[in-house]
């Protein structure tokens, strides 16, 4: 008949084995924290986007990572240029409802939950709607240093097609 070990001896080898396993590691690392309020807001500037937009960095790629991630917040009318994304971007609505569009397919209304995968090459742009601004966390990852391409501005006859 097999026994179970004790709860202090299953404490003592899962820390032996943690122990092992950090002492394996190649260089000492530790968490970091950025508070909120800790980084700036930026406008948006205006050879990416039409309107009043803000951006607020999450966090910028660290080594070996290369994703990065911000909120942009777009007033009513506010949008992006068109743009790609070398290895595409994750959107996530928090806030308001805006509108986005893939070139060549209809405007979609997008809403505080939903969630927005943009393929690697894919044109596109995302924005407010005319009367309700949106905000949404922008994940994306960079490819040679670059994680976006920006491109012409999005007409006034494009946005403002019906849905």
């Amino acid at each position: 008949m097999r026994q179970r070990a004790s709860m202090p001896a299953v404490a003592l080898m899962a820390a032996v084995a943690f122990n092992a396993c950090a002492a394996d590691a190649s260089s000492a690392q530790s968490m970091t924290i950025v508070r909120n309020g800790e980084q700036a807001s930026v406008i948006g500037a205006p050879t990416n986007f039409v309107g009043n937009v803000r951006i607020d960095p999450l966090f910028a790629a660290r080594t070996p990572s290369k994703v990065s991630a911000g909120y942009v917040t777009f007033q009513p009318g506010a949008r992006s240029m068109w743009h790609t994304h070398p290895l595409g971007q994750m959107l996530v609505v928090t806030t308001g409802t805006g509108w986005v569009q893939q070139e060549g397919a209809d405007k979609q209304v997008i809403k505080p939950g939903d969630v927005i995968w943009t393929p690697p090459g894919v044109k596109h742009w995302h924005g407010a709607t005319s009367t309700t601004g949106v905000t949404h966390m922008a994940i994306q990852e960079a490819l040679d240093g670059k994680n976006v391409e920006w491109l012409e501005p999005v007409t006034e006859a494009q946005y403002g097609a019906s849905l």
